[in-house]
């Protein structure tokens, strides 16, 4: 069974830093690639950033420049670092892995940029 837990969401200030971590389990990890999408309140779910398999990057431009998104293929996991997190961040953030033809989905966890 494919699982994928996201973890270290939570309330922020306005300049402040937060590291989501997704782990992955239930499938050879390292062989796929690997994306973090979120939703705002109100708003479509749209991809923040994502990772092949063989480490390449990319990550939507409202992001560039301040979230950095890494695996670890030892762990099984994902990392998004997020730095000078703004209000529009806030948002449930979730994490996918595309193995051919299959999407799997983590559960989201909320972030909050607040002051």
């Amino acid at each position: 069974q494919v699982q994928l837990v996201e973890s270290g969401g939570g309330l922020v200030q306005p300049g402040g830093s937060l590291r989501l971590s997704c782990a992955v389990s239930g499938l050879r990890f390292g062989s796929y690639a690997v994306a973090w999408y979120r939703q705002a309140p109100g708003k479509q779910r749209e991809s923040v950033a994502d990772i092949t398999s063989g480490g390449s990057t990319n990550s939507v431009d409202s992001v560039k420049g301040r979230f950095t998104i890494s695996r670890d293929n030892a762990k099984n996991t994902v990392n998004l670092q997020m730095n000078s997190l703004r209000p529009e961040d806030t948002g449930v953030y979730c994490c996918k892995v595309v193995a051919g033809r299959l999407s799997f989905w983590g559960q989201g966890i909320q972030v909050t940029v607040s002051s």
